[in-house]
């Protein structure tokens, strides 16, 4: 994947979460920022700046490159995270591990009583 395809993919996740969840307006990703920047966290307000600036050069400037493009992705991964709703990763989390206590439970407790189990579910004729 180019430099150019990796970073307008990973901005329009990014433009993509502002205009769902923090209702953001405008047509590119600082004027994105800007209409919802009191509703952002506020660590990630810079970041965000980081990634737009990245993206305006490398698309606008001919012979822009992306220096270190490790820093970007990493980058784009932190503001992704922080910006997903949190309920939903502890809704999913918890569910998950309902369903493995539960799991878990309903395989000792079968361990435990097949042989009282066993008798009624093979009838002997």
């Amino acid at each position: 994947m180019s430099d150019i395809e990796t970073v307008v993919t990973r901005t329009r996740k990014i433009e993509t979460l502002l205009r769902t969840q923090y209702h953001a307006e405008g047509k590119g990703l600082h004027q994105l920022v800007t209409s919802c920047e009191e509703r952002l966290p506020h660590d990630v307000i810079g970041k965000l700046r980081y990634i737009a600036t990245i993206r305006n050069k490398i698309v606008h400037e001919e012979d822009y490159q992306l220096e270190n493009s490790r820093d970007f992705i990493t980058t784009c991964n932190e503001c992704e995270k922080e910006l997903t709703p949190r309920s939903s990763r502890f809704i999913w989390r918890a569910a998950i591990t309902l369903m493995t206590l539960i799991t878990l439970a309903a395989l000792f407790f079968y361990y435990e009583n097949w042989d009282t189990l066993s008798k009624h579910i093979y009838l002997k004729s």
